[in-house]
């Protein structure tokens, strides 16, 4: 009897699912949720990575002829900045894992030391072609211009924040005018290309931040303008002392470059003559002829002459892609970032970036004068990687902060 019981309790069991309703002597346990995952870009660690080593070739390669006669040791330049590319590598790795919202405390504090090095600069700071340029730290030396471009983004970012929707207001749009020019000035003083760079990176990041964008258009239509004028206005401002005689003689040879071949032209036609050498596919890297003594300092900021003449336009256009590939690495971070002041903290350093590679390229080609503007992760320069590496951190450490729902 009980047999029969247990039999039809099964049956009845056995019926109940095959009916479609939930069997109650059987408790199923809960499904555990997946905890989110954080997202690194890698894609873009890879660029900085193949960008900063290839820049570490064409150091080498442009420069080796010159540090062999000057230093008597050809990997000279070479050395010096893969040392600080690998102290910087790991600095970028330390800040990608950091949480971002770390350095919005220390805007202020950045801001102020800022100042406090622009003006030890230029009081004490050690000269270079009659330039003070470089701060002496014992036996290391730095140019406070690149602290300033990074300190910048993080306070720009951190007030836009805080002001929200409100940047909106002319009177916000022109109070972070007025915490940028400033130290604008303070830069120009000491760096022309510099300053176009922070007046630059504060226009992107309010450009980004604020609805209202018919007043940058106006200004971006004002400076092609004042370009296609600079002869008559860098002749006036000249004048009136607004342009050192040195920068006068830039935009001279800009305009006409081939009237004084062996002096203020002499550069630009150089760099000239190195791009239209190297064709389609290049002379061969490490064939250089202009890096002989002709191209000025080629691992600085004409080293993009050397890319085309020994890389061909194949190795130009490369490059060139691989930025558009960063800078476009740099929107996707921004546009998932978790919250604004991760995403114009990002918006602020493709700004630098962007701005930078675009002035370097139209300088090498004499499309606008020269204003001596490096080549992000590339020109040589020990002050200029370090930074720039720890502006990669900040992107990576918001990039780390998105959580990828599975």
């Amino acid at each position: 009897m009980s047999g029969r019981v247990q039999t039809a309790a099964g049956s009845g069991s056995q019926n109940r699912r095959q009916a479609g309703y939930p069997d109650q002597g059987v408790q199923k346990t809960p499904k555990k949720k997946k905890k989110p995952r954080h997202f690194y870009d890698y894609s873009l660690l890879f660029c900085i990575i193949f960008l900063t080593a290839f820049g570490l070739v064409m150091i080498y390669s442009s420069s080796s002829y010159m540090a062999q006669l000057n230093y008597k040791d050809s990997a000279y330049f070479m050395m010096r900045q893969a040392k600080i590319a690998a102290g910087g590598f790991v600095l970028m790795l330390f800040i990608s894992k950091l949480d971002y919202h770390v350095f919005a405390r220390f805007s202020v504090a950045a801001y102020i030391v800022s100042y406090i090095l622009m003006i030890a600069v230029s009081l004490v700071g050690r000269e270079v072609n009659g330039k003070k340029r470089w701060l002496p730290l014992g036996p290391f030396s730095f140019q406070p211009t690149e602290f300033v471009k990074i300190a910048l983004i993080v306070l720009l970012a951190a007030v836009i924040t805080t002001m929200g929707t409100r940047i909106n207001k002319w009177r916000n749009m022109g109070y972070i005018v007025l915490l940028t020019l400033p130290i604008a000035g303070l830069v120009t003083m000491n760096n022309l290309s510099s300053g176009i760079i922070v007046c630059g990176i504060a226009f992107v990041m309010l450009f980004v931040a604020c609805k209202i964008k018919w007043p940058f258009f106006s200004i971006i239509a004002a400076g092609m303008g004042m370009l296609a004028f600079a002869g008559p206005i860098g002749k006036a401002l000249n004048q009136i002392g607004l342009l050192q005689g040195y920068q006068y003689r830039r935009i001279e040879a800009w305009l006409n470059p081939e009237l004084d071949p062996t002096d203020k032209g002499f550069q630009v036609l150089q760099g000239l003559y190195a791009i239209g050498s190297g064709g389609l596919v290049g002379q061969g890297l490490g064939e250089s002829i202009q890096k002989l003594g002709f191209v000025p300092e080629a691992q600085n900021d004409m080293i993009f002459s050397i890319i085309c003449e020994e890389l061909g336009l194949f190795g130009a256009i490369s490059i060139i892609l691989i930025f558009l590939f960063m800078i476009y690495r740099f929107m996707i971070i921004a546009n998932n970032a978790p919250d604004l002041f991760g995403a114009l903290l990002v918006v602020g350093v493709m700004g630098h970036i962007a701005i930078q590679v675009i002035l370097n390229i139209a300088v090498v080609t004499n499309t606008i004068p020269n204003t001596g503007i490096t080549l992000p992760f590339i020109s040589y320069g020990g002050t200029s990687v370090l930074f720039l590496l720890m502006e990669m951190g900040m992107v990576l450490s918001v990039s780390n902060q998105i959580k990828l729902e599975m």
